[in-house]
């Protein structure tokens, strides 16, 4: 690809990312929805999360974890046991991630 080619394609992804992020802020009222999508919407970051965050668990190089002598494992459960308990979301990740160490490091899953 020559250097034009390269500019031209990265102000065209440029604009394209803007005008798709931009869209729901240029008209000035609201725009309509059905409230079963505004209802739906409320989930969308959680479930994305989830998306993310759940193969990183119960997934190495694409495959499902074969052993229960996973760190992970017991790291996403100790977090979630915290998070149940005081509901603190600083301290669900720091108590996972103590867990997932100290089992890595100390006994080497």
């Amino acid at each position: 690809m020559s250097q034009w080619e390269v500019f031209f394609t990265i102000l065209g992804m440029a604009v394209v990312t803007l005008l798709c992020r931009a869209f729901f802020l240029l008209p000035e009222r609201e725009l309509p929805m059905p409230r079963w999508l505004r209802d739906g919407l409320r989930y969308a970051p959680v479930a994305a999360l989830t998306a993310v965050v759940a193969p990183e668990i119960v997934m190495t190089q694409g495959h499902l974890v074969q052993t229960w002598q996973d760190a992970r494992l017991f790291g996403a459960a100790a977090g979630l046991g915290f998070y149940v308990w005081r509901q603190s979301l600083l301290g669900t990740i720091v108590c996972g991630t103590a867990v997932m160490l100290v089992l890595r490091f100390a006994l080497g899953w």
